[in-house]
């Protein structure tokens, strides 16, 4: 049995729900543009899905961030220590570092690793759908067809870069869409994860950091990964990872507008909001003022004639 089954049904279900919804309203069965909003109906229900797990990562990162300066000094500490013992003290001390804040160095993975199942599910059910063989649930066999030769500007939704398709009616066409929709992909991944690196980090941690230097590897790593995949994607699964993108661009950038990170440039900037607005809490200098007015007022101590004498 294949062990993407279940998320094959969910998919097909899904899908299919939101085809007929948009087909319910007065959109063509068989237009490519009723089925990208199926599918960007599918990609909203996912990421909403995924929404307590984009919670967990952002808790995550930012423990990463704050736990920055007792890595660096635990690094200090083994460095130049290669023996067994002293490695496993390293990553003892290490992940308990990790457990006290409840981080992991692959949080930011976290939402794309969710996704696989999804996406590879997807693939395999376009995929199939682009050969005319219905799927595990509800994607039926003229459901299959449907999609396979539905288009988006001449372009089937079945195509790719390399295989435009037998249906397509210029080629030409097919890879200029597939070729936009990769850029388009490529720089929202690039733009999210600079997001992070740009203004979501302290000034420490730009510095010698061992987790900012990864998240500079997956700054360039990700995109990368979708530019050389993208060619060999349908345009129905890039359709997906598109909207997707988009959906993580804006929520990254609602989250660090709002919850920033403390020492950061966004928190720098949401606090200079807030003072413009006079919503910025004042330092408390009450206790201080009774303090000095309690030290300048106190009465002093009469002096007994017998410690005079004295």
């Amino acid at each position: 049995m294949d062990l993407l089954y279940p998320v094959k049904w969910v998919i097909e279900l899904i899908l299919v729900a939101f085809h007929s919804l948009f087909t319910f309203v007065g959109m063509d069965s068989t237009d490519g543009f009723t089925w990208v909003l199926a599918i960007t109906g599918l990609v909203l229900v996912v990421r909403a899905a995924l929404i307590p797990l984009f919670v967990k990562q952002i808790k995550s990162q930012r423990g990463m961030v704050l736990l920055q300066p007792e890595l660096q000094k635990l690094q200090k500490k083994y460095k130049g220590k290669t023996d067994r013992d002293s490695r496993e003290a390293f990553a003892k001390e290490q992940m308990a570092l990790y457990k006290k804040t409840g981080s992991n160095p692959l949080s930011s993975c976290l939402p794309l690793l969710a996704q696989m199942p999804i996406f590879i599910s997807l693939f395999f059910t376009l995929n199939d759908a682009q050969h005319n063989k219905r799927g595990v649930g509800l994607l039926s066999q003229d459901l299959a067809t449907s999609f396979a030769n539905s288009e988006i500007f001449g372009a089937p939704l079945s195509a790719t870069f390399f295989i435009p398709g037998e249906n397509a009616d210029n080629p030409l066409v097919v890879q200029i869409i597939a070729g936009i929709m990769i850029v388009l992909m490529t720089a929202s991944q690039f733009i999210t994860q600079k997001q992070i690196i740009s203004k979501n980090q302290t000034p420490a941690n730009l510095q010698n950091s061992q987790y900012m230097q990864t998240q500079k590897i997956m700054l360039w790593l990700f995109p990368f990964m979708f530019a050389i995949s993208g060619v060999s994607f349908p345009l129905g699964v890039m359709t997906y990872w598109l909207v997707s993108n988009f959906w993580t661009m804006g929520q990254q950038f609602v989250v660090i507008k709002n919850m920033p990170t403390p020492g950061s440039v966004a928190y720098d900037q949401r606090q200079a909001r807030l003072e413009a607005k006079g919503k910025l809490p004042k330092p408390e200098v009450v206790e201080a003022t009774e303090i000095e007015t309690e030290t300048k007022g106190q009465r002093q101590q009469p002096v007994s004639k017998k410690r005079k004498k004295k």
